[in-house]
């Protein structure tokens, strides 16, 4: 090892003391200075641990109700000067800066406060000022200070230490000085997020200590890494490791299945981001017998979601197909034990949480940034376009299909019949190929279109597409509006009895 130090030093001042006794008591044993301030030095002081308490140094008390406490050359020139420069030991002997070989910091909990919605005041007063200091002098001058700087690196430390005795390599100051820049670019793009709330600053800080590499990317021979805190949304029963495809596949499953969180028993299958399986039903079983009547095809190696307890019964009937993932609010016991017979199968438990309100993505050499499409079609956005009044099993059909369509790739048409998805044409470039899409492979699995209803993501430029549904034999569709042309797609299904209702609003999805 390369340019090693012996820590002969420390200043400590953290908020989290948790871990933090071993670390006092093994630097103690290898006979370190110990210097820190407030409740740390207490803290200390309370293990009968000889403590300098930071007022000593500096000659100045702990001012403006705490604000105030490290921030003094006496403590920084400790922190910064160059032990190779003569002329900065020299000023250290002209001005009685102790030297200070190691700093351990854990900020305020800004986040954590933010996150309880405590008050703006209290929120302020968890802006860490003193410590976000230390941690940057500290990293700065690796080559001479090792730099604590998070209670999650304390293990890692004691580890350290007590391995070399106390004596610290180059590269592993280095290795703690990159893990203190993240943490305090983190802490400050927190910060920063938090002001710019309200102030509509175009300034894009995105910030995730949390990466998991996978075991490659969307192909092979790609790597891939996820940026997240997977664990607060779920809860991981059983099965392998995920995969990015998994990933996607479930960030689709959620946001979909989000829309029928408080509805009767509701099950979809989900094969490349798309539901290619769903349907609404008394029981959950049915629900999902009916669902993968949808394709059962497509529906191997799917995802699988419910907005109810999975039962037995269900787990029996999942049981016979291959799927990567199953998804539910909770399991019971038995159909957990059922669905843990196949070992890979992954089985996970999805809280009770609120998604995200905006939508990240890379661009070109940027990233685009929008607002997560909230707004969800119910009977209060619906306009009659036609003649043809719907009846109200029509309408509940056209809002069940709507929820479908809004969350499958542009162009779709999305074909439904008594909460049961017949069909779905996704990913065409153009809005006739998709219905013609949704309507093959609706017949090759031997629905019944006469009664059925048709969504659409945009609005009809013609009426071909009505011209297309109304010959399979479906009676109500529901879409937006908003082409010059609507009037066309209108006179089509006035003449035809077809019920249309438009809403006004746009679900593209790409």
């Amino acid at each position: 090892m390369s340019n090693e130090k012996t820590i002969k030093s420390a200043l400590i001042s953290v908020f989290s003391k948790t871990g933090l006794e071993p670390i006092v008591k093994k630097l103690n044993q290898q006979g370190v200075t110990i210097y820190s301030t407030g409740g740390t030095e207490k803290f200390i002081t309370d293990l009968g641990i000889n403590v300098v308490p930071i007022e000593d140094v500096t000659s100045y008390p702990s001012i403006l109700g705490g604000r105030v406490k490290t921030l003094h050359p006496k403590v920084f020139g400790g922190i910064l000067n160059r032990q190779n420069n003569d002329s900065d030991v020299a000023e250290l002997a002209a001005y009685k800066i102790p030297q200070i070989d190691v700093v351990i910091v854990d900020l305020y909990p800004f986040e954590k406060t933010v996150a309880l919605g405590a008050s703006n005041q209290d929120i302020i007063e968890k802006i860490d000022i003193g410590g976000i200091s230390l941690i940057r002098a500290a990293a700065k001058n690796y080559a001479d200070v090792i730099c604590v700087s998070s209670v999650d690196d304390y293990d890692a430390f004691l580890e350290l230490i007590s391995a070399n005795n106390g004596t610290i390599s180059e590269e592993d100051r280095k290795h703690f000085a990159t893990k203190a820049f993240q943490v305090s670019s983190h802490y400050d793009a927190a910060i920063f997020n938090y002001f710019n709330k309200n102030q509509n600053e175009q300034v894009l800080k995105i910030s995730e200590p949390n990466g998991t590499v996978l075991r490659y990317g969307e192909n092979p021979h790609q790597k891939g890494v996820f940026f997240g805190n997977f664990d607060a949304i779920f809860e991981k029963l059983h099965g392998k490791e995920l995969s990015y495809n998994n990933l996607l596949d479930i960030d689709a499953a959620v946001n979909l299945m989000s829309e029928f969180k408080n509805e009767p028993p509701t099950f979809a299958i989900l094969k490349h981001n798309n539901a290619c399986g769903l349907a609404q039903r008394e029981t959950l079983y049915k629900a999902y017998v009916d669902a993968l009547a949808g394709d059962p095809v497509s529906a191997f190696g799917g995802v699988l979601i419910c907005n109810k307890e999975l039962d037995n019964v269900t787990a029996n009937a999942i049981h016979d197909l291959f799927c990567e993932v199953v998804i539910a609010p909770s399991f019971s016991n038995e159909a957990l034990e059922i669905l843990k017979g196949k070992k890979n199968r992954i089985v996970l438990v999805l809280k009770d949480i609120e998604l995200p309100q905006t939508h990240v993505r890379t661009c070109l050499n940027g990233i685009l940034l929008q607002d997560r499409d909230t707004v969800t079609d119910t009977a209060e956005h619906i306009k009659q376009a036609t003649n043809t009044t719907p009846t109200q099993a029509q309408i509940d059909d056209l809002l069940f299909a709507s929820k479908i369509c809004k969350h499958t790739k542009s162009n779709t048409i999305v074909l439904a019949k008594n909460k049961q998805l017949c069909a779905s044409g996704t990913g065409q470039t153009s809005r006739v190929d998709a219905l013609n899409q949704a309507i093959h492979k609706a017949q090759s699995f031997g629905f019944d279109l006469n009664g059925a209803v048709m969504a659409s993501d945009a609005f009809f430029p013609f009426p071909d597409c009505v011209e297309i549904a109304k010959n399979a034999g479906i009676t109500a569709v529901i879409q937006p509006g908003g082409s010059i042309k609507d009037q066309l797609s209108i006179d089509f299904c006035n003449a035809n009895n077809m019920a249309m209702v438009m809403t006004g609003i746009r679900h593209f999805k790409h």
